[in-house]
């Protein structure tokens, strides 16, 4: 309860009612009050005077000490609280408010008037102010609110307004002392001057104030420069806040590092669900849809559907014209020509049906990019298509001129691309290709669709476009295939193999074994295969039976395709990007390539689109990209970077790439990419556990000693990244170990890969899809909203080391053909193990302690970053992550020249993942000792290039 008695003011009797102001009485008050009235209000009505007397009764509530209710609205109502300090109705003697400051010329006025009215003005005046004091209190709560930041907590007790002037009787009498104007200051004018002042002038601070200047007394001086030096200070201190970009530094956290990182990590973890994770794969493997056609447009519209579902920002669709190629329904055929050139027998090429659809065909056995043709030769068998077996048949005397060659998929050339160009370069006029059950056939296991391997009506399709040459379409090697851009004739590109070509399953492959028993020569050990019922494996002759390979395609040379972009932008570094991606098109069904990858791709949107809505948001922006026609040539991916890549050298921090991501067996992580995400990938794997085998990821990951691979099988999307931007690249993926893509991908690209064999075969519940959803989900947060990059360059230090002393060993190996050695024979590698074993190393070293000041600064001061080291912790992410952009020779590898990184990259005629320096290779299997060490010393002058550019300020 509040006291009884208010200790600050004198009590003030209850407000009479209007009757009883009118009427007059003893009290002072009530002829006070009843003047007031009348001053304003000649002749209210009934309900004005309700009016006034509950104006006067709200007023008399507003003290800052009453803690009552409101006061009723009643005028008979009774009445509490206290007037101002001061407060003194206003008198009636003039006819409005304002004419209490006007002049009284009337020289005959009582001095008991002037002296009244003195009185008012004095009490006025001191109405004013006090009035301000109970406003001051009444607002203070505008000002009492603490600001964020460590911002004092003020108390503004004083009005915003300059204090009253006042001038002395010494000006001319024109105003009194309290600030009223004309002759109503008669006592003013009176009084005498104080000590210190002649003539009518004031002194201020023991100077003469000039009598032409208006008087301040000292209390107001006081406050004047009080409120001005408070002014000043607070416009230094919040000058000093802005020029600090603390509020700028405080929105960009506001976003991010007002959730805890800790807890960030655990949202994404814990949201990954199956269930989506299955839905998407379901959907997506529905129906055939190769790139350019009806069901891969269908799928890029859901994709932009889900993109935009799931919060991504700036979905758009980026449109490229490229050359493709379709199988044609009665367009190809396999037969063995009799007497007469009638067909004896006839393959049946295409597989049966497999698994569920919901509209169109299964896609027909061909490849992608191959020629168009209807050839005839003689028969001949060729093992894996190498160009060793082919010698191996030349030397046996074996002509291989105008044959039609029969390989086998897999062995040491995986890329069929480049056994058809050894045929063609053999003097083949065509190339028949098939799987074999030795190879990843029923004699490896159990085959689909209750097992992983390949039935006998498995077909694995394939791109035959020379992606070591040429990668990306094939018309445009080098820009971006927009519609106005020129473009090569196909006879122009290096890139496309100038035979036809056909991919069979085992079954048809056996019919052909069996025919070309007794002609030539049986084969080596080494080259006999699986295939049942052929009893003798023979490699044919010039007697052999002639056979038909016809290839008859639809052939488009400007067809859209379609990339599909979606991004979270980044509150500090915008224009900073970590990218995932994954391609959409499908040769099948495609449940393992691509869309194992797809679907792990759409739940990590629809996680950090929920993180967004929850008012999360990276430092970095996250781009996320669908791209096409990666079977035929990696075309979207690549035509993406060739259209941006000096933007992509400026800003783009790292990919992650999603393919082949969960393959089945006994489902091991493997990684291949730049050693830089070595440390932090580890530190992840140490997070996620595989239930199967009741360990952390990291726990298999070192049971197996596993190490991150490197990319030069340049299988995959990340190839453009890698090589033409460089962009620090990683290829994630749970597949069997094995040493070929036979025991990893047993189904590649057939029929038989699809939702069905994932569900039940492949990955039943979807475990391993979860699994990587977190390693890849919590990658990409770190990488985009960790303050400083977690990149490990000592790691790359360590990699250059390692990959200079196998360079070396390689070119010393008796394996090379004489030309190489002699070559290799006369290279000096010191140059190159200086820059690696030496410059690159202590580079690194005096780069990376900054990271170790920056902590140590910002842990010393509870977490706060000046703007300063803020924008020196930009600067350092940003060289940290150009240094793999500068591992880039822009002239490219002599004669492939859109591969331009130094370290990583296919060799011409390899896709070995672990083959370095793939420019320097080529110059020593070429032959030539001047290419070969000027390539070696332009290697050199990158990475030394590199590591001045890493320390430079």
């Amino acid at each position: 309860m509040p006291p009884s008695q208010d200790q600050r003011y004198a009590p003030v009797p209850p407000i009479p009612t209007y009757d009883e102001a009118i009427a007059g009485g003893s009290s002072s008050h009530n002829n006070d009050d009843a003047a007031y009235y009348s001053h304003h209000q000649q002749q209210p009505t009934e309900s004005e005077h309700q009016s006034l007397l509950t104006t006067s009764s709200r007023h008399a509530f507003e003290s800052p000490s009453s803690t009552s209710s409101p006061a009723p609205s009643s005028a008979h109502a009774p009445l509490t609280g206290r007037r101002p300090r001061g407060y003194r109705a206003p008198t009636v003697e003039t006819d409005d408010e304002s004419s209490l400051f006007s002049s009284d010329d009337d020289s005959d006025s009582d001095s008991d008037d002037d002296r009244e009215a003195e009185q008012v003005r004095r009490e006025m005046q001191e109405l004013e102010i006090d009035d301000s004091d109970v406003r001051g209190r009444h607002n203070r709560s505008l000002w009492g609110k603490r600001i964020g930041l460590s911002l004092p907590q003020w108390r503004w007790k004083w009005r915003l307004r300059m204090p009253n002037l006042r001038r002395s009787a010494g000006t001319g009498g024109s105003g009194s002392g309290n600030g009223s104007t004309g002759g109503g200051g008669g006592a003013d004018a009176a009084a005498a001057p104080t000590s210190g002042q002649e003539d009518g002038s004031r002194s201020w601070f023991g100077l003469t104030r000039p009598p032409s200047l208006p008087a301040i007394s000292n209390p107001a001086m006081f406050l004047l420069v009080g409120r001005t030096l408070a002014i000043f200070v607070v416009l230094g201190f919040l000058y000093l806040l802005i020029s600090s970009d603390l509020f700028s530094n405080m929105a960009q956290r506001m976003g991010s590092r007002l959730f805890d990182p800790e807890s960030v990590r655990a949202h994404v973890q814990g949201s990954v669900d199956a269930r989506h994770i299955r839905d998407h794969l379901k959907h997506y493997t529905s129906y055939a849809h190769i790139a350019g056609t009806e069901g891969d447009f269908a799928l890029m519209e859901d994709t932009e559907m889900l993109f935009e579902k799931y919060g991504l920002e700036g979905v758009r669709r980026d449109v490229f014209h490229v050359y493709l190629n379709y199988p044609l329904a009665g367009g190809r055929a396999v037969e063995i020509l009799g007497e007469g050139g009638q067909a004896t027998w006839s393959a049946q090429l295409e597989e049966e049906e497999a698994g569920e659809r919901t509209a169109g065909h299964q896609t027909f056995a061909f490849h992608g990019h191959s020629k168009s043709g209807d050839v005839k030769g003689r028969l001949v068998y060729a093992n894996y298509g190498t160009r060793e077996d082919f010698k191996a048949l030349q030397d046996k005397g074996i002509n291989t001129n105008g044959v039609i060659a029969l390989v086998r998929h897999h062995g040491p050339v995986e890329d069929v691309a480049l056994k058809v160009k050894a045929a063609q370069d053999a003097g083949a006029v065509g190339c028949i290709t098939y799987s074999d059950p030795v190879d990843d056939g029923f004699l490896k296991g159990e085959a689909a669709p209750k097992g992983r391997f390949m039935p006998a009506d498995s077909v694995q399709r394939g791109s035959v476009s020379l992606l070591s040459w040429v990668v990306g379409d094939v018309l445009t090697p080098g820009w971006g295939s927009k519609d106005d851009l020129p473009r090569m004739k196909l006879e122009q590109t290096k890139g496309i193999v100038k035979i036809p070509s056909i991919p069979l399953p085992w079954r048809d492959a056996q019919g052909l074994l069996q025919h070309l028993q007794g002609f030539g020569e049986q084969v080596p050990k080494a080259w006999v295969g699986g295939v049942p019922d052929v009893d003798d494996w023979w490699t044919g002759n010039g007697s052999s039976p002639i056979v038909r390979l016809k290839n008859e395609q639809d052939e488009v040379v400007k067809q859209p395709i379609w990339n599909v972009h979606g991004q979270i932008t980044g509150i500090e570094q915008g224009e900073k990007r970590v990218i995932i991606g994954n391609h959409r098109d499908s040769f099948a069904f495609g449940a393992v390539d691509p869309h194992s990858g797809t679907a792990i791709m759409l739940e990590i949107i629809r996680i950090f689109g929920d993180l967004v809505a929850r008012g999360w948001r990276p430092l970095r922006t996250i781009e996320f990209a669908s791209w096409d026609a990666a079977e035929y040539n990696l075309i979207g991916s690549t035509e993406f970077v060739e259209q941006n890549d000096d933007a992509l050298r400026e800003d783009a921090l790292a990919y992650i790439n999603l393919d082949k991501a969960v393959a089945g067996g006994d489902n091991s992580l493997h990684a291949a990419g730049s050693p830089v995400f070595h440390r932090l990938l580890l530190q992840i794997l140490n997070r996620v556990a595989d239930p199967h085998y009741n360990a952390t990821l990291r726990d298999r990951w070192d049971h197996r000693q596993g190490e991150i691979e490197g990319l030069g099988r340049a299988d995959s999307d990340y190839v453009a990244f890698q090589s033409i931007a460089g962009t620090s690249s990683l290829d994630l993926r749970f597949e069997n170990d094995g040493a070929s893509d036979a025991d990893r991908l047993p189904l590649h690209r057939s029929s038989y890969e699809n939702f069905e064999w994932m569900d039940n075969v492949g990955d039943p519940g979807f475990i391993y899809h979860s699994l990587l959803a977190q390693v890849v989900g919590l990658l990409v947060l770190e990488l985009a909203d960790r303050p400083v990059m977690p990149f490990d360059l000592p790691a790359y230090s360590d990699g250059l080391k390692r990959w200079v002393k196998t360079l070396e060993k390689w070119a010393s190996s008796e394996s090379l053909l004489e030309s190489a050695k002699k070559a290799a024979g006369s290279i000096s590698f010191d140059g190159l193990r200086q820059a690696a074993n030496k410059d690159v190393p202590d580079a690194i070293t005096r780069f990376i302690k900054w990271e170790a000041s920056w902590e140590s600064t910002v842990m010393a001061s509870s977490g706060w970053e000046p703007a300063g080291l803020g924008r020196q912790r930009g600067e350092y992410n940003a060289r940290m992550a150009a240094f793999e952009s500068d591992l880039l020779d822009l002239a490219g590898i002599q004669g492939r020249t859109q591969f331009k990184h130094v370290a990583f990259g296919p060799q011409a005629w390899s896709r070995d993942s672990e083959a370095y320096f793939p420019g320097i290779r080529d110059a020593i299997l070429s032959g030539n000792a001047t290419l070969a060490q000027e390539t070696v010393d332009k290697v050199t002058e990158v990475l030394t290039h590199a590591s001045s550019n890493l320390i430079a300020q």
